[in-house]
């Protein structure tokens, strides 16, 4: 008996160890969302001192392993105990164990996000290829919205890789047929590429960043084009309902620029999933 039909026969012990694996990596992701706009920071000041020559400024050794996480208010590093994922926020009562200073309650949320869109992947069932490919899909979007959140930025060292990960799983018919997949990723670039120039031919700004092609590209590498009507009609909708709700709380000015990633990443990760049972069920509504 594999480990996969194991887990299949027995439920519980599967959304157990998926809810486990998934406060790991929420944890990991902490780490990401947090480091990795630093570390493209540096390396584009480093290409740019060099294209201008201008000496570089060498910095100490920053990555995603070192160094050490440490409290940002007294530097006090991060013991092994202290980094569990969410007990050991509760442990601490949210506070250093050195200065008492408080922490963040965004690193336990991530967590608890990361473990529940991984429990939602595992109910909603499949092979243990698809299963596993659908987790990789579901943090990688949940990091790229998060960083766009905090940066408006969605790094092609994220989206690129995944983008052609969704292709080669598909070139095995996991999700899709390839050639859905190629068109699906093909579609949705030229589809945000081209509202981005006409509407700044129309206006003379830029309505959106190149990154959200390419987003919509991975979403259309993995699910086909098949989910781009549905992702940029939730995308679109989520945009409108958020953007109108922080107006409204005076949290934004209606004219700052408010990321669009995460909504793309939404609504693709929805289509993905229930796509056909959605469009199912608006066929069936309408009486057709």
């Amino acid at each position: 008996m594999t480990l996969w039909t194991f887990l299949a026969a027995q439920p519980a012990y599967l959304m157990t160890l998926t809810a486990l694996l998934g406060l790991l990596v929420g944890s990991f992701l902490n780490v990401l969302v947090h480091r990795l706009p630093i570390m493209l920071e540096r390396q584009w000041q480093r290409e740019a001192q060099e294209v201008l020559g201008q000496p570089t400024c060498e910095h100490e050794r920053f990555d995603l392993c070192l160094p050490a996480s440490r409290c940002p208010n007294c530097g006090h590093q991060i013991r092994a105990w202290e980094n569990i994922p969410v007990l050991s926020y509760l442990a601490l009562r949210g506070r250093c164990s050195a200065c008492k200073c408080r922490i963040s309650p965004r690193y336990p949320l991530v967590e608890l996000a990361c473990a529940a869109v991984s429990l939602v992947v595992a109910w909603h069932g499949g092979t243990g290829m698809q299963i596993l490919l659908l987790l990789l899909l579901t943090w990688c979007l949940l990091a790229l919205s998060l960083i766009d959140i905090e940066h408006q930025l969605l790094p092609d060292v994220l989206v690129l890789p995944m983008l052609w990960l969704g292709l080669i799983a598909n070139a095995f018919t996991n999700f899709v047929p390839l050639p859905s997949a190629l068109w699906g990723a093909i579609a949705g670039y030229l589809s945000l590429w081209s509202v981005y120039w006409v509407f700044k031919l129309v206006t003379g700004k830029e309505g959106m960043g190149y990154g959200d092609f390419k987003l919509l590209a991975l979403i259309g590498a993995w699910g086909g084009w098949q989910v781009l009507p549905m992702t940029l009609l939730l995308s679109s909708v989520l945009g409108a309902v958020i953007g109108l709700c922080l107006v409204r709380l005076r949290r934004q000015s209606i004219g700052t620029p408010l990321p669009f990633g995460p909504y793309l990443a939404i609504a693709g990760w929805i289509a993905m999933l229930w796509g056909d049972e959605i469009y199912t069920s608006y066929v069936q509504l309408l009486g057709f």
